[in-house]
């Protein structure tokens, strides 16, 4: 990968991460739905500002994906995009003190090692 397609890479990967926190922290907002609130939580989506502002995040980070499949293969792009995961892991982790399992940090680094497999160059 070039430093162009690894820098559409890391916009790709960023704004997914980013766009999970705010969509999360939308949802707190909204609280859990049930079948009494399910309509009512549809129509508030677009009164909770992280939640407008999660979408237009994942939007631009499916415009640096399309743009990084213009340069590199399905085969690299899709699991080198699995980086997300990871660092969503991570996030949830460190900003909504969520529990990470040991099987969840095997599986973790599974996916880095299979990423870091995947779009290794000789």
């Amino acid at each position: 990968m070039s430093v162009q397609e690894f820098g559409l890479l890391f916009v790709a990967i960023l704004s997914s991460v980013v766009g999970q926190f705010l969509l999360k922290a939308g949802a707190l907002k909204l609280g859990a739905v049930n079948t009494e609130n399910a309509i009512g939580h549809v129509l508030g989506i677009i009164m909770v500002p992280e939640l407008l502002s999660g979408l237009v995040v994942y939007a631009i980070g499916a415009i640096a994906y399309i743009l990084l499949l213009t340069r590199v293969s399905l085969s690299v792009a899709g699991p080198a995009i699995a980086l997300t995961y990871v660092f969503s892991v991570m996030l949830g982790h460190f900003v909504f003190r969520e529990a990470i399992s040991a099987e969840r940090l095997v599986g973790m680094g599974l996916i880095v090692c299979g990423v870091v497999l995947v779009i290794w160059q000789k």
